[in-house]
């Protein structure tokens, strides 16, 4: 009795393990038949499809881990978007020091031209009694 549970284990692992292996292999790499007979063979013959796939059909030296494709990852685990993060920040901060200083300069520049509009009239108006005078 638990000889059979330990081979219907076995079996379903292995079917599983070639069905997925198939599934997650590039269908230009498989060798022998197209990915698509493969999954067929797979399930009609799932112990011997398995076999025959990690023999014959299974690309040579490589592993679906292995392969090389890149998989979407999430903004905080990507180093090209954090990069980019943090220089935008740094130039939105540079920015907003920059219109800060400028807008200091601004008042100072209007409250200049305040004082010296004010001394240029009050200069004006002396210079035009003494000329009455």
């Amino acid at each position: 009795m638990l000889l059979r549970v330990a081979l219907a284990v076995a079996v379903l692992v292995i079917f599983v393990y070639g069905l997925v292996d198939v599934i997650r292999t590039d269908g230009r790499l498989t060798r022998g038949i197209s990915k698509p007979a493969w999954i067929v063979v797979m399930i009609v013959l799932p112990v011997l499809g398995a076999i025959l796939w990690l023999l014959i059909g299974r690309p040579r030296g490589t592993s679906p881990q292995q392969q090389s494709q890149r998989h979407p990852t999430a903004p905080d685990d990507d180093p090209d978007f954090l990069r980019n993060l943090e220089a935008r920040r740094r130039h939105q901060a540079e920015a907003e020091r920059l219109k800060k200083l400028k807008d200091e300069l601004d008042a100072k520049a209007a409250e200049d031209d305040a004082k010296g509009a004010g001394k240029d009239k009050h200069e004006t108006d002396e210079h035009d009694t003494d000329g009455l005078k």
